[in-house]
């Protein structure tokens, strides 16, 4: 940059040149600021300043005597430098920290480069990451983050790579304004078709129940959807109370709106794993299965054990007023939830115990998948031989057992704005698919309901004592 004569940039690039011999004995350690560039570290400095630490590897794997430690501390602003397209993230303090050691390029490090970049309190919604400048991404160059690792603190940040080049700390913002009110336009109208349809199938459910005569099973079956649906009815019911209300109640009040809104996530995600639960002992366990008072003791668990967890959550203090923030401290949103001090609550209770139940039920899925598959080639359910009829009943299935809310571990970060709106409109349509899975799959349509659950899991039975 220097010696392409571009004087006019010179205020906003800083440079410390340090003379480094191979033979070191101890790490190099320098500080950076934005304001007054890099310099040797003053150990009386406190807070105020960014961190470098070179580790002796570097040094021990050069050939010279002596090498040269560059140290470029950019204002991007001023410059004009590392704009990648489309970008939406922020650079913290417009700043780049460029090392060079010597003249050969370092990667691979064993004890990685650390860069502690310093920052105020980061608002709600933001997610540091630390990032390198890579030229050879898209036409123009572009951030990337492989061999860095992201270490956040209150004060700062921490950056371990283990490579030498020009870094910087991005500040991502999880929504903007216009895509969080527009998510929260798609996710109230969504929340309407949601309930319409979960009174559809609660009523259809019951229709059909009273109407024909199913056996145990499917009675088991029918009442268990019902109490799926009657939980994703309330979810959305809380949802709606929550967005509608929160900002402007009392906080006693906040508290409980989050109480009940974690409550509704929890009962729905305990009620997708009954399911799972239920399709498991059908088509796994076929033979011997007898419990006394079955559905209600599914409903104690059901609605019982979010009962405990929202407890101890509220014992403690995790509810109160959750807000969403930009980059530059702007509230986009209100809601009362989980509040940002107790978030490993959120973490632990909803990510951690739906992702057991995700895994769970994607095994089961794959075992009913591969039961239903094998009984077609037997030719015993000539009722799903159409291809639009299996890939509804498994679109329906898929729902059943909480597949679209796995979408959410995926609306994370900047590039995330799309997985939001296809988790919030499938989410939105969960009620829908489930109510055409169920017309499809328990409406009898003939005496002998051969395409109906019940069919399948009487002729599984059949083959499996015809085995044993």
């Amino acid at each position: 940059l220097l010696q392409s004569g571009q004087h006019s940039c010179l205020a906003g690039l800083k440079t410390l040149l340090l003379n480094v011999s191979r033979a070191v004995t101890r790490d190099v350690l320098i500080t950076f600021s934005p304001t007054a560039g890099p310099s040797r570290l003053n150990t009386t400095e406190k807070g105020k300043t960014g961190k470098i630490h070179l580790p002796r590897e570097i040094f021990r794997s050069l050939s010279s005597q002596t090498v040269r430690v560059v140290v470029t501390v950019l204002n991007i602003q001023q410059l004009g430098m590392f704009k990648e397209v489309n970008q939406t993230a922020q650079v913290l303090d417009n700043t780049v920290v460029g090392i060079t050691v010597g003249e050969s390029s370092i990667s691979g490090l064993q004890d990685p480069v650390q860069l502690t970049f310093t920052h105020r309190e980061l608002p709600q919604g933001v997610t540091p990451q630390c990032v390198f400048w890579d030229p050879s991404k898209g036409q123009a160059g572009g951030w990337r983050s492989s061999g860095c690792v992201t270490q956040p603190g209150d004060k700062g940040t921490v950056c371990s790579c283990d490579h030498l080049t020009f870094f910087t700390l991005l500040l991502n913002p999880a929504l903007d304004g216009s895509t969080a009110k527009a998510v929260m336009a798609v996710a109230t109208a969504g929340c309407g078709v949601a309930m319409a349809f979960s009174i559809f199938t609660t009523a259809f459910c019951i229709f059909i129940r009273c109407r024909f005569r199913f056996e145990e099973t499917v009675r088991i079956n029918l009442g268990l959807h019902v109490n799926l649906v009657s939980s994703l009815f309330l979810l959305n019911l809380a949802f709606l109370l929550n967005s509608g209300l929160s900002g402007r109640t009392h906080p006693r009040t906040c508290r409980f709106l989050g109480g009940l809104t974690h409550y509704c996530l929890l009962c729905c995600f305990t009620w997708t794993a009954l399911e799972g639960c239920q399709l498991y002992l059908l088509f796994v366990k076929v033979l011997g299965i007898y419990i006394h008072r079955y559905l209600a003791k599914l409903c104690l668990v059901g609605w019982g054990f979010p009962v405990l967890v929202v407890g101890v959550a509220g014992i403690i203090g995790s509810y109160g007023e959750y807000s969403i923030q930009t980059t530059d401290h702007q509230v986009i949103a209100h809601l009362c939830w989980i509040t940002s001090k107790y978030l490993l609550v959120h973490y632990i209770t909803n990510c951690g115990y739906f992702g057991l139940i995700f895994l769970f039920n994607m095994a089961v899925f794959g075992v009913v998948t591969q039961k239903s598959c094998s009984l077609q080639g037997t030719g015993a359910v000539q009722g799903y031989r159409k291809p639009w009829k299996v890939a509804l009943v498994a679109a329906g299935l898929f729902c059943l057992l909480g597949a679209t809310w796995a979408l959410a571990f995926l609306t994370y970060g900047i590039s995330s704005s799309a997985v939001l709106y296809l988790f919030t409109i499938l989410n939105s349509l969960q009620g829908f698919f489930i109510f055409i899975w169920l017309v499809v799959l328990y409406y009898p349509k003939t005496k002998e309901t051969t395409g109906s659950l019940s069919y399948i899991i009487r002729h599984d039975k059949t083959i499996t004592a015809s085995q044993d």
